[in-house]
């Protein structure tokens, strides 16, 4: 059996030009694996814990501690241990680590080793990275993409309150297609801010980021730039919208800064209820805050049958956190994202946890993003139907998306697409 010889981390940069780690796994036969690990920029309070130098270099956010530790303790842990069972190694990290949140070496650490393992292993095995990650499941399924291309919240400096506007291309008849309808209308929402004289720079997912006199502007502009393409708005693409409503909660109340509006729990509710009845929205990504769980029992009830709700924040990709939802009857749907809970293994437990519920699940990047298409695969192999990845610019976004068309292209005749959430 083959075996794990070398693990080496390195100090790169991602998308914000915030330091991260890379790491290489190197296999007795020869094969190497080499990922490199995302970061958020709005974190839910319970994921796990990526470590930071806090010293002068980078204004504290090197990493150059974690990648010590990853060349010298989990390196001398891992170096003779059989690479075959992706389970059995990343349990070993988990148990080295010895916290329940990865407080000790660092998901990103973690999460950097065990996406590098898997990819050692599919490289060993002359399969491509979203074959080793099937698990079972009756894969391949290139995904629906969700494509921000309005960035707010904590994402830009632009005063609007919602994080992230996403056009979703239902209409699609394949990933090309799909991401070929999101591109035209990216460029025609371009043409539509230049028109109004606003600014079409963007934010950190590529979006553009606009100075807009609402919140509700935005989806106006979404309207209009895809009606300007030549789509039907709710037909061919439809509008997700990802509030972040965490980061406008406190005391118990939705400060709704753009609007000058400050909601309880129950009127945000019927602020959701009232947006989905003027526009074609067909997905809210964390519409509560991630610790008010009696909110969002409340919208799923109101909402739940009607759309897609998703957790983010709530159960930060946490397979305990995301049981608890489950029978607490909280959303129908899980975003995951890998470095929220610091291995590939917890990664697919909690896909499977959600599959087994009737919960859809969406793969998804951070707002500090690399080149790393790791997550391209892990939405095919999973077969979950949904990513999203930011919108179609900067190349550390992009990058998925030209993964996912190279995927498509090598299936052929084999391919499926969800063409639905």
């Amino acid at each position: 059996m083959t075996a794990i010889t070398r693990v080496h981390a390195r100090q790169i940069l991602d998308s914000r030009s915030n330091p991260t780690i890379e790491v290489d796994v190197t296999l007795s036969s020869g094969a190497l694996g080499r990922a490199a690990v995302p970061s958020g920029a709005s974190t839910g309070e319970h994921e796990a814990i990526e470590l930071r130098d806090g010293e002068n270099a980078f204004g504290g956010q090197g990493v150059l501690r974690t990648v010590e530790r990853v060349n010298t303790e989990i390196a001398f842990a891992l170096k003779g241990r059989q690479a075959a069972d992706q389970a059995e190694v990343d349990h070993a990290l988990i148990e080295l680590d010895g916290t329940a949140n990865k407080a000790r070496l660092g998901a990103n650490a973690t999460v950097g080793v065990s996406m590098a393992i898997a990819r050692a292993r599919a490289e060993e095995a002359g399969i491509p990275l979203w074959k080793m990650l099937e698990a079972g499941q009756p894969a391949p399924l290139l995904p629906m993409p969700m494509l921000n291309v309005v960035n707010g919240g904590a994402h830009a400096d632009n005063g609007i309150d919602f994080q992230e506007y996403m056009i979703v291309p239902i209409g699609a008849f394949s990933f090309a297609h799909g991401l070929q309808m999101a591109a035209e209308t990216y460029q025609a929402l371009k043409r539509a801010l230049k028109s109004r004289g606003l600014a079409v720079s963007v934010g950190d997912e590529g979006g553009f980021a606009p100075l807009l006199e609402s919140n509700e502007a935005a989806l106006e502009l979404l309207v209009e730039s895809i009606e300007q393409a030549g789509y039907r708005a709710g037909e061919d693409l439809s509008i997700a919208i990802d509030p972040a409503a965490s980061e406008f909660h406190s005391n118990d109340a939705y400060h709704l800064a753009a609007d000058g509006r400050t909601l309880s729990a129950a009127e945000i509710v019927a602020y959701w209820e009232q947006l989905v009845g003027r526009y074609p929205i067909i997905s809210i990504e964390d519409g509560m805050a991630e610790d008010d769980w009696t909110g969002w029992a409340e919208l799923t009830q109101r909402l739940g049958e009607r759309m897609q709700l998703i957790g983010d924040d709530v159960f930060v990709t946490n397979p305990a956190i995301l049981r608890r939802g489950i029978e607490a009857g909280v959303a129908n749907s899980i975003l995951i994202k890998l470095n929220q809970i610091g291995t590939v293994t917890e990664t697919l437990e909690a896909v499977e946890i959600a599959r087994t519920a009737g919960y859809r699940a969406v793969i998804s990047h951070r707002s500090g993003e690399t080149e790393d298409t790791f997550i391209a695969d892990l939405a095919v192999g999973t077969a979950v139907g949904q990513i999203k990845t930011g919108a179609p610019a900067r190349s550390e976004r992009v990058a998925k998306y030209n993964r996912l068309l190279r995927i498509e292209e090598e299936l052929g005749n084999a391919v499926r697409f969800a063409d639905r959430i």
